[in-house]
Parts: C-alpha cells; sequence; structure tokens
C-alpha cells in the first residue's frame, strides 16, 4: 500500500466559463524522488550545451487569445501554421545566407588568435619571466651607483638647514603679508 506522503493533488479545469482562463496558475509540486522518472532528460541535437534557450519561442510565447474573446478555430490554426512556418523558412533563408561567411570569419579569427597566443604571447610571458631577474639586478646596480650617492648628498646637505622662529620674525612677515 502507497502512503499519503506520495500522493500528489492535481486540480483538473474543465472547459467551463468559471475555470478556464483568467483563473489562478496551478501550482503542481513535483512528484516524491522515488516516482520521479530515472530516464535522464532529452538533450537538443542542435543544441547540446543550451547555449540558446531564451530562443526557444513557441506560438503562445508571442500569440495569445483571451478566453472569453476566441476567433474562429480555423483562424487560430492558420496563424498558428503561419508562424511557425514563417520562423523556420526565415531561419533557413537566413542561415543560408549567413552562416557559412560568418563560420569562416570565426573560424579565422579564431585561427589568428590561437596563433598569436602560441607564438606571441607566451613565448613573450616566458621570455619575460626569464629576463625580469637579470633586468631587475641591472636596475637595482643603476639606482645604487647613480641615483642612490645623489639621494643620500642631497639628504646630507639638507639635514643641516634649521628654522627657527622668532616674535619678531612673525610680526614683521604679517606686516609684509598686509
Amino acid at each position: 500500500m502507497v502512503s499519503d506522503d506520495y500522493l500528489v493533488e492535481c486540480k483538473i479545469n474543465d472547459d467551463s466559463d468559471e475555470n478556464s482562463g483568467g483563473g489562478e496558475p496551478i501550482d503542481i509540486p513535483p512528484p516524491p524522488p522515488e516516482f520521479a522518472s530515472k530516464a535522464p532528460t532529452p538533450v537538443s541535437i542542435t543544441d547540446p550545451y543550451g547555449i540558446n534557450k531564451h530562443l526557444k519561442v513557441e506560438v503562445s510565447n508571442v500569440l495569445a487569445e483571451p478566453a472569453r474573446l476566441r476567433s474562429i478555430d480555423q483562424v487560430w490554426l492558420y496563424s498558428v501554421v503561419g508562424f511557425e512556418r514563417t520562423r523556420i523558412w526565415t531561419y533557413r533563408c537566413l542561415t543560408l545566407l549567413f552562416a557559412v561567411p560568418f563560420a569562416l570569419l570565426c573560424g579565422i579569427f579564431l585561427a589568428i588568435l590561437a596563433c598569436l597566443h602560441v607564438w606571441f604571447v607566451v613565448p613573450c610571458i616566458q621570455l619575460s619571466n626569464t629576463f625580469l631577474p637579470c633586468l631587475r639586478s641591472l636596475c637595482m646596480c643603476a639606482v645604487n651607483v647613480f641615483i642612490s650617492p645623489f639621494c643620500m648628498s642631497l639628504a646630507l646637505c639638507c639635514s643641516q638647514i634649521a628654522i627657527s622662529l622668532s616674535n619678531k620674525d612673525w610680526h614683521q612677515m604679517r606686516g609684509v603679508a598686509v
């Protein structure tokens, strides 16, 4: 016997006016893990990584009639067929025009990028990692030979400077400023 924990209550709408259309959406909980499907979710053949999920558009996402105002069934059927066929054939025509040239441009761009990375970027990084310690020691040698003695002698010269102000000097400076 199945316990009540595994039962799921589902509200069924009939075609009467009170239950169709403008009501609240029904929140149906997922089935318990024991009864969930073990089969893997089907993967789209044309989009195996799901990059273009946002482009999966159906007629109901674009065209929708309210429940109370409905056109003739044949009009709706032909509208759906027209929408789907127009969407599919426009996509096919545009891919026929643009897919091959764009694929060629992407291939050329990625080939150039790979070539630059393999033959320029990585060697430059490796050379800089090899020669930076040498350049650092040369720069430190130049600083120690030329710049450091100059800065030390300037510091010794300036270390003997002493400034003292008295009230008399302060008043004279204030008088000149006014």
